[in-house]
């Protein structure tokens, strides 16, 4: 079984997968009078053509480090943005993409940071590390299959940095 230690989530180390979105460092502008920062513009969505934006929500089962990996997922024509409806860290698993799935990336989010994966991004199941695993998801509506999956030959146990 292959061994991943997750790192924190930064925007560097994601940008190859996609997008973080969070509310670090100063906001853009101000707005409302000045009582609310706006963070303009973190995330390419894309819906792809015959695609439309859609915003479900999603009710995931907590699960705990280590976390055992036999199963990722990819979405061909659009981008999927997970947007935490919480205050506690999640797990986001990734692959580098080649003819398959490559190598596999593990990253903790921290509390009320999102991501926006890119479209075709191989990514793990949703994987909150805490109840509630309620998350906002905007995605592709379409009349084409958006979904692909994949197990993984060999699994990949992911562990908290010092386990």
């Amino acid at each position: 079984m292959t061994q991943i230690v997750a790192q924190p989530l930064t925007a560097a180390a994601f940008a190859p997968f996609g997008d973080v979105l969070d509310a670090t460092g100063a906001p853009d502008k101000l707005i409302n009078a000045g009582l609310c920062g706006r963070f303009h513009d973190r995330a390419t969505l894309d819906f792809g053509p015959g695609g439309r934006a859609g915003v479900s929500i999603f009710s995931a089962q907590p699960r705990s480090l280590p976390y055992r990996c036999d199963l990722i997922e990819r979405h061909p024509d659009g981008s999927q943005a997970f947007v935490p409806m919480h205050q506690n860290p999640w797990l986001v698993i990734v692959a580098e993409n080649g003819s398959g799935p490559g190598r596999l990336h593990a990253f903790l989010a921290g509390p009320g940071t999102a991501v926006n994966l890119h479209r075709g991004t191989w990514h793990g199941v949703l994987t909150p590390l805490h109840a509630p695993g309620l998350f906002a998801v905007i995605d592709r509506i379409g009349s084409t299959p958006n979904l692909e999956e994949y197990h993984l030959k060999t699994p990949a146990m992911i562990t908290a940095p010092g386990a």
